[in-house]
């Protein structure tokens, strides 16, 4: 299986432009922008009870080769062009749905997210890269400045190509459209659905979380505590506590992290975090932000060693775990989360997810807890937007 931290990369504001700009880490195959292609039928049902469909739209964004891309309503692969800015300097790439029941389309070979905005269209702009290429600039729906600040919508993630298809519900960023993914192929499988009601209950419990309040904004979404921290909205020593329990627990004894490669022992000193194993390598303590944004310190390379070890740590610190348990990583999911510091954004998102499973920190797919599918021989997808 391969992880969200290797399926998408994650989305960094674009100061300049006050947007985010979409990075796509995992790319699928060099299918030559332009072209059509099959692609994966993708039903959209629409169950909100809110919107109608004429008042939903979808956007399919992503990456194919190195090329950011979208996707049309026939399902081709279109490069993103600086001219397709219209004179309100925005895209419109959106897709409405069918005036009643399902709407299909089709998904090509490549990475991406699927956006929905309910009410109002997103406004996606064209923007140059740093290399001068044809770049996207993301909604980024935690800054206040952003254009689709007060557009309600939210995003899917997936990679299609050659291994199959990739995919998961995310609120690693923000929480706002309940939304589930069902994967058919070689399995009949479903990622993201929320229990009934659960909607105003995760803008209620968020709210009232000491320290979480001001992640709500209004009945629009709730922002991930990562973001909220560079907003100004979240203590950004809020964790710095447990983090120094967490620490100072293993300058006399050992922490044991078993992973595909093997089992690694870690020890404290110097601040630093010392692990000996299948390779040897030291970890500095991380800072609130390092440890909700899954980076920093914590920033997990590709590479089958260090960054396994990263994940596991990060994991347990968003959990609240590390400073108790020393064989690494915990699986029992009754131990997660207690006690005042912890990521309890993520906590409230399990608490609400049908089957206990959700994205609400990059690193949740850590011991398979996260909101992710994949299968090898799909036949078809649908994204359900659920009720509020």
């Amino acid at each position: 299986m391969i992880s969200r931290r290797t399926l998408i990369g994650g989305v960094a504001a674009a100061a300049a432009a006050g947007a985010g700009a979409g990075l796509l880490a995992r790319t699928a195959g060099a299918a030559p922008a332009g072209a059509t292609a099959a692609g994966l039928p993708l039903h959209v049902v629409n169950r909100t009870g809110r919107y109608a469909n004429s008042a939903v739209w979808i956007y399919i964004v992503g990456n194919v080769g190195g090329q950011q891309v979208r996707v049309t309503p026939q399902g081709d692969i279109k490069p993103v062009a600086l001219g397709d800015n219209r004179p309100d300097g925005f895209t419109d790439y959106a897709m409405p749905l069918a005036a009643n029941g399902t709407t299909t389309l089709r998904i090509p070979r490549m990475s991406g997210r699927i956006y929905a905005s309910l009410g109002s269209k997103l406004k996606f702009k064209a923007v140059r890269d740093g290399n001068g290429q044809p770049a996207l600039a993301y909604p980024a729906g935690w800054v206040s400045g952003d254009p689709n600040y007060p557009i309600v919508h939210d995003c899917a993630e997936f990679t299609y190509d050659g291994a199959g298809m990739h995919c998961n519900t995310t609120s690693v960023d923000m929480f706002s459209v309940p939304m589930s993914i069902r994967l058919t192929g070689a399995r009949d499988q479903t990622a993201g659905a929320l229990k009934a009601g659960a909607r105003s209950r995760i803008f209620a419990e968020i709210g009232r979380t000491p320290g979480f309040g001001k992640l709500v904004v209004g009945d629009k979404r709730v922002i991930a505590p990562s973001h909220g921290l560079d907003a100004g909205l979240f203590d950004r020593n809020y964790l710095a506590p447990y983090i120094d329990r967490s620490w100072n627990a293993y300058t006399s004894k050992d922490l044991k992290v078993t992973t595909n490669r093997g089992t690694f022992t870690g020890r404290v000193s110097g601040g630093q975090f010392n692990f000996r194993g299948p390779a040897q390598f030291s970890i500095a303590k991380p800072s609130t932000r390092d440890v909700l944004f899954c980076h920093g310190t914590l920033q997990a390379p590709n590479d089958g060693l260090r960054g396994p070890v990263a994940a596991v740590l990060g994991a347990a610190l968003n959990r609240a775990t590390l400073a108790d348990h020393a064989a690494q990583p915990t699986t029992n999911a009754g131990t997660f989360y207690k006690g005042q510091l912890a990521n309890h954004y993520a906590r409230v998102l399990h608490a609400e997810a049908a089957d206990g499973k959700a994205y609400g920190f990059a690193f949740d797919d850590v011991a398979n807890f996260a909101s992710y599918i994949e299968d090898g021989a799909p036949r078809e997808m649908t994204l359900t937007l659920t009720a509020f």
